[in-house]
């Protein structure tokens, strides 16, 4: 039995999304109304995932980062369109850093894509990472914030590239062709990414993540299923408190199948 635990706060959409998926024989999903109960809920080596539903955010973040204080958390939005009609490509993929406070310096975002590439073989696919930066390559002198973007996208490609010859999990011994990772600087072609397939989308900063984000899923409307929460064993999607039931299905949809993944 999968157990997931959900946060009702005044957005009651959770319940009706909850209720969606009572046909699933192994899934059982409880929906506590308190910040505390969902810490709690997370702390519990029983449950196998939580989500924050429509409680408020900032205290059960900061619950979670005090609980595990030894381990470096990010935050990345999951995005996959292979069960939207709307769309007629499948495209999956990551955008992170989509904290304003977040993907600060290079340091911040080699650890960042790290966990992200872990976790998209977790799902069982090859990690393709896109780094972007504010301008095209050739607008280099056009101001000094396009410059300094440039060249710390350049200078993050390469540490990217160093980095990844060092991990065990990432294959370093074949030929480029038959490597299990990707590492390639888009600059500011974000759709050429997407259209590429590459399913880890680093952003310039957050705040670049942030619009980007805001942008596709608000704006656009391409399907998000929440914010996995990276660097941890336990699994936290993190959700709007305005979500809407089709959003908070597919949260609890993704919850259920990362949990799966662990049986």
């Amino acid at each position: 039995m999968i157990r997931i635990v959900a946060g009702l706060g005044e957005n009651k959409n959770i319940i009706k999304a909850s209720n969606e998926l009572n046909e699933i024989d192994d899934l059982e999903i409880s929906l506590v109304k308190t910040e505390d109960e969902l810490i709690e809920a997370f702390k519990n080596p029983e449950i196998d995932a939580v989500i924050r539903g429509s409680l408020k955010a900032s205290k059960v973040i900061k619950a979670i980062k005090e609980f595990k204080s030894d381990k470096t958390i990010n935050r990345t939005t999951y995005i996959n369109t292979e069960d939207d009609e709307n769309f007629s490509n499948n495209y999956e993929f990551l955008l992170a850093p989509v904290g304003i406070d977040e993907g600060k310096n290079i340091e911040e975002k080699v650890t960042l894509a790290i966990q992200a590439a872990n976790f998209i073989q977790y799902l069982g696919k090859m990690p393709k990472i896109a780094v972007l930066a504010e301008g095209r390559k050739d607008d280099l002198g056009r101001s000094d914030r396009i410059d300094e973007s440039l060249i710390s996208s350049e200078e993050l490609t390469n540490r990217l590239m160093e980095t990844f010859k060092e991990l065990d999990n990432f294959d370093n011994d074949s030929d480029e062709i038959s490597k299990n990772y990707s590492i390639k600087n888009y600059y500011i072609l974000l759709e050429q990414a997407i259209e590429d397939g590459y399913n880890i989308i680093l952003a310039n900063d957050g705040i670049f993540g942030n619009i980007m984000f805001r942008t596709l899923v608000l704006l656009d409307k391409w399907p998000s299923y929440g914010a996995v929460t990276l660097g941890i064993d336990e699994i936290f999607i993190d959700t709007s408190r305005d979500q809407t039931v089709e959003g908070y299905i597919r949260s609890l949809r993704l919850a259920y199948r990362l949990a799966k993944l662990r049986k």
